[in-house]
């Protein structure tokens, strides 16, 4: 089978490899018939993330076809359109009782990270049962595969984590897509402003018919005292950090309000400040988090139903011979103005 392999500091190439094969009776082989591209991967590229190592498949969200099972598993059948969760989780282990799927103890990201990813025509799925998702009839799979991942990132690291509620206030820092998804999913609970910034117009204009009241661009002014000035000199109650660099987490500082929680979802490679003195006396709450995908149900449900439409952050289409084509487009998402890409096997 093809495979998108990760070669090492910046390299990864289209490879043959041998089709997987059942590890364990929890186990299923999918025929992947979607794929993107996550930050995450690009962070794996740049060597921020050092349990991904040489020889691996990348990739960890996807839809396909459920192509053989294992003997433990009972609730999927062969020909079964599934959701690949970017989480793999055992749901007995300790942390799995807990909603921590993320910490599961045989699981958690795993795929295209410590076992082979999503980025290829099958891929080897453990805990199958509690780790794909059957596809409804009828669903647009493509816009399904934003719920691997970014959608269940954006709402829980983002939107549970910020304790966003009605009437609050909210700015979100990165209009990439996992901001984006958090623009979305925040506005379940009609927070009162969201506040998008971002140095990439097009991703303004994105958010902005995306539902955010207002959109700021660090290089027009400072961006802290614009959003004094739309919060009446507070600050907002939710600031969400979906970027991964210093600058951005340390702005996310700046701008929560007495009470307010600063919500991390990006990937962080290398430190980034907390300045006590300026934060102890404010009752703030810091937050980090791994996706749990605890919520992928219940997003599952509102695409159905057609209250939320995660196929509108999807911007290009390639096919998988086009793979490096597809990485450099979303990598240079400020030319491209690229947002989530659609690789189909």
């Amino acid at each position: 089978m093809r495979a998108l392999v990760y070669n090492g500091l910046g390299k990864f190439a289209l490879q043959e490899r041998p089709v997987p094969t059942l590890q364990g009776p929890g186990d299923a082989i999918v025929k992947m018939s979607k794929t993107t591209i996550c930050g995450t991967d690009l962070h794996i590229l740049k060597g921020d993330v050092p349990t991904c190592e040489p020889g691996r498949i990348l990739g960890h969200e996807g839809v396909g076809v459920v192509h053989e099972i294992g003997s433990g598993v009972s609730t999927l059948k062969v020909g079964d359109h599934v959701l690949v969760s970017c989480i793999s989780s055992c749901g007995q282990c300790e942390y799995c009782r807990r909603g921590m799927y993320s910490h599961c103890k045989t699981g958690g990201w795993i795929l295209g990270n410590r076992i082979d990813g999503t980025q290829a025509e099958y891929v080897r799925t453990p805990h199958a049962q509690t780790s794909l998702y059957r596809v409804p009839a009828g669903v647009d799979e493509a816009a399904l595969v934003m719920l691997s991942d970014i959608l269940p990132t954006g709402f829980e690291c983002g939107v549970l984590n910020g304790k966003v509620e009605p009437g609050s206030t909210v700015a979100i820092v990165g209009a990439g897509p996992i901001g984006l998804a958090a623009l979305l999913t925040a506005q379940f609970y009609s927070p009162s402003q969201i506040i998008m910034i971002d140095m990439d117009p097009n991703r303004l204009a994105c958010a902005k018919r995306f539902g955010a009241t207002a959109c700021l661009d660090p290089r027009a002014g400072d961006v802290a005292d614009a959003v004094m000035k739309l919060t009446d000199g507070v600050g907002v109650d939710c600031a969400i950090e979906a970027v991964g660099v210093p600058a951005t987490f340390e702005l996310c500082e700046q701008l929560v309000a007495p009470g307010g929680v600063v919500a991390n979802v990006g990937v962080h490679g290398v430190p980034a400040s907390i300045f006590l003195d300026k934060l102890w006396d404010r009752n703030v709450t810091i937050t980090t988090r791994l996706v749990d995908t605890v919520s992928t149900p219940m997003l599952l449900k509102t695409v159905c139903a057609g209250r939320i439409d995660p196929g509108r952050l999807i911007t290009n289409r390639f096919a998988f011979e086009e793979a490096a084509k597809a990485y450099e487009t979303f990598s240079h998402a400020a030319d491209t103005h690229a947002l989530k890409v659609i690789i189909e096997m």
